[in-house]
């Protein structure tokens, strides 16, 4: 558990011990940050800063969907940001706030062992790196969580980007020609296609957490308000980029299916003009067949004048597919 202070001339580390007299003060924002569930994050968030069982339960366990709870002196809210997995697999990286007026809590959900755990501490970092130099100074708890929230979506905007490279790099492949092998080019596109449907599932359902904090003022109506609105216009943009690269997506593959389906239509149409040139060729040859080069020696006559009709009828046959446009 990091517990830092955050004073007007930079932020400083505190000890765990410091944190209820830091708590006490009139002055400054106190940011508790908790990279992984232990007994003293438990104790402090229970017994120090005395949050609701349930929202404590909530931030030790995995959330499957963004949340916002409003209590008497405190939000609790919970957010997710992608990472690319192994297989096209998208993990959420979950980030719990408890927002107070002079303090701010983040706890990050357990993380898939399959990922880094370092994936958890971008948005953390990001901001710490800002209150240290100099370029972020929050004056309430919310301002502080704004910063967080940027840097989740300027995530969500990289990986978008990210996956944008890769439609772009899968409809040039389609439109030139050079597709490889087919099932790995399918594959791969209905990958790229889960993962923008993902962040924009994310990014959509996170708007819509907000936009409930904007319905009840969640922050004042002053700069607070200006925030909130500001966060829901990020989501509804990052819903939006992401929704329209899928659909992008989606008429790329839409295109190469139909030209697949094409391609496999024309070739069903000469295998039964085959079918159809050869069916009584092969029924002639089977019946005659019985009759005449079963005998002692073959009818020489004979062979000649059913070759000459074999040829008649596959060549009438020929005429007639071609006139009704076969091939």
């Amino acid at each position: 558990m990091d517990v830092r202070f955050i004073f007007e001339d930079g932020v400083r580390s505190c000890a765990a011990t410091e944190l209820k007299q830091l708590l006490d003060r009139p002055d400054g924002l106190v940011w508790v940050d908790i990279p992984t569930w232990d007994e003293q994050a438990h104790d402090a968030l229970t017994t120090v800063f005395g949050f609701h069982p349930l929202a404590v339960r909530d931030s030790e366990h995995r959330n499957q969907v963004p949340k916002v709870h409003r209590y008497v002196d405190h939000f609790f809210v919970v957010l997710h940001a992608p990472q690319s997995g192994a297989h096209g697999h998208v993990h959420y990286v979950e980030l719990d706030q408890f927002i107070g007026t002079r303090y701010l809590v983040t706890v990050h959900g357990p993380v898939n062992p399959a990922i880094d755990p370092s994936t958890a501490m971008v948005e953390v970092n990001v901001v710490l790196g800002r209150l240290e130099s100099g370029k972020l100074r929050p004056g309430t708890a919310f301002e502080l969580s704004f910063a967080l929230l940027a840097a989740l979506t300027a995530r969500m905007r990289a990986y978008t980007a990210e996956l944008t490279k890769d439609v772009w790099k899968l409809e040039q492949q389609v439109t030139g020609g050079h597709l490889g092998d087919p099932e790995t080019f399918l594959d791969e596109m209905f990958r790229v296609r889960h993962g923008l449907l993902t962040v924009g599932t994310m990014a959509a359902l996170s708007g819509e957490v907000y936009g409930r904090m904007v319905t009840i003022e969640a922050f004042g109506a002053g700069k607070g308000q200006d925030l909130l609105l500001d966060a829901v216009d990020q989501f509804q943009h990052l819903t939006v980029m992401a929704r329209g690269q899928k659909d992008y997506l989606q008429g790329t593959i839409e295109f190469y299916q139909a030209r697949t389906n094409t391609k496999m239509t024309v070739a069903a149409e000469r295998l039964a003009v085959i079918a159809a040139v050869t069916l009584p060729i092969t029924a002639l040859s089977s019946i005659i067949g019985m009759n005449v080069i079963v005998n002692e020696r073959t009818q020489w006559p004979s062979v000649a004048v059913i070759v000459l009709v074999m040829l008649a009828m596959s060549g009438a046959l020929l005429v007639w597919a071609k006139r009704k446009g076969w091939f």
